[in-house]
């Protein structure tokens, strides 16, 4: 089974992923993760990935397709992939649909956590004073300012996504503001 994961900055993708790959032995592919593995690699992809990226540019969307195409031969015995983190843009979904389809794979569900935005903040700022508090550290970018100018950039060029797996029937939507294990439960009869 192979899912994609939607949701704002902070809206427990993260936390749901890692729970999937624990529970269902399903491989999370977090493209932020397969850039840092991959620049280390020494492989022709990583090479490319490495001069881009100390360049200061930004990793191509034929780059990052040709690191999923890596994961997706690689097979293995798992439960399937999740995509967190990709596709970002309408046009990195078309390749990723293309991708799959040349593969033979199907995507099986897009599924949004759902939030609202106000309460998404507050709960990231308390969770970030809660880490502080407690001796801690907090994520650099979890502030206000830096929270609505991540907002924003979702909204911009990730929310499309939403109409576009809903048009292909894909779309199952859950209350990303529920407790970790009530967000877990709702995946869980999604996916069956």
């Amino acid at each position: 089974m192979n899912i994609i994961l939607l949701g704002p900055p902070g809206a427990g993708k993260g936390t749901q992923a890692q729970k999937l790959v624990e529970g269902r032995n399903m491989v999370q592919l977090s493209t932020g993760d397969m850039l840092r593995a991959a620049r280390t690699s020494g492989t022709e992809m990583g090479n490319k990935v490495a001069a881009v990226m100390d360049a200061g540019n930004l990793v191509t969307d034929e780059i990052v397709i040709g690191l999923i195409r890596e994961q997706l031969e690689a097979g293995g015995d798992h439960g399937g992939f999740i995509f967190d983190g990709f596709p970002r843009t309408l046009a990195q979904a078309d390749a990723l649909g293309s991708l799959m389809e040349e593969m033979g794979q199907t995507l099986d569900h897009a599924i949004e956590l759902q939030v609202n935005d106000e309460i998404l903040v507050e709960r990231i700022l308390g969770r970030a004073a809660e880490a502080i508090a407690a001796g801690g550290t907090a994520r650099a970018d979890d502030n206000e300012e830096s929270l609505k100018t991540r907002l924003m950039a979702y909204y911009k060029q990730t929310s499309p996504l939403i109409g576009y797996y809903h048009a292909k029937g894909d779309l199952k939507g859950v209350d990303g503001l529920g407790s970790m294990e009530a967000v877990a439960g709702e995946i869980a009869a999604i996916l069956g």
